[in-house]
């Protein structure tokens, strides 16, 4: 089978229809059940799909997983506006709301430990196909002159603000005290603002 561009594509079809069921109840299951007993027969159980159909289409329950709980950047993609405070809350705002839905959550842990025992490397949000890394990038560039530290690494802070996020939605004790948004975005802008110039004595 051809695609519009002449290209040759490999394998059946992907009908919409069957892919939404199977992620929806993935979503549910997690919700309800956790990761252990979100299998790939208690989610054909769930959508009324049969097994065979489901494995034609992910190699095993963590892709369907990672499809269901994290589908793409979509949630995460801010254009820069040049306001660095408002972008950076945008990001931040979209940021956790990726991390910090119920079947996230849910999913999350052990998403890290299926990881860890395969020997797969990469950083986390590599791993979950959630990277918002480059739009992090795009919002420091678009900030205005001497709103940014040219000594800070870019990437440093987003590691930071990556574990800050994860903190906020993985650690129950963090979670619980339930900082607001701002205090990140505040903690973000000292971070990435020039020092003050200090001021010598002439004594």
């Amino acid at each position: 089978m051809a695609n519009e561009r002449g290209v040759r594509q490999l394998g059946r079809p992907r009908k919409k229809s069957i892919d939404a069921r199977v992620l929806e109840a993935t979503r549910e299951i997690l919700i309800e059940r956790g990761f252990d007993a979100t299998t790939v027969r208690a989610i054909a159980e769930r959508s009324g799909e049969h097994a065979s159909a489901i494995y034609r289409r992910w190699p095993s329950r963590v892709e369907i997983i990672e499809e269901s709980v994290f589908p793409g950047l979509s949630a995460v993609m801010v254009r820069p506006t040049g306001d660095l405070r408002r972008d950076l809350r945008r990001f931040v705002r979209a940021y956790l709301a990726a991390f910090g839905a119920p079947e996230a959550r849910a999913a999350m842990p052990g998403l890290l430990a299926s990881y860890q025992a395969a020997g797969r490397s990469g950083a986390p949000e590599v791993w979950l196909a959630v990277s918002a890394r480059p739009q992090f990038l795009d919002i420091l560039v678009a900030a205005p002159a001497g709103e940014m530290d040219p000594d800070i690494d870019p990437d440093d802070v987003f590691d930071m603000l990556l574990g800050a996020i994860l903190a906020r939605t993985l650690v129950p004790t963090v979670a619980q005290r339930n900082r607001p948004v701002e205090r990140l975005v505040d903690s973000v802008l000292r971070i990435v603002h020039p020092a003050p110039a200090r001021v010598t004595s002439s004594w």
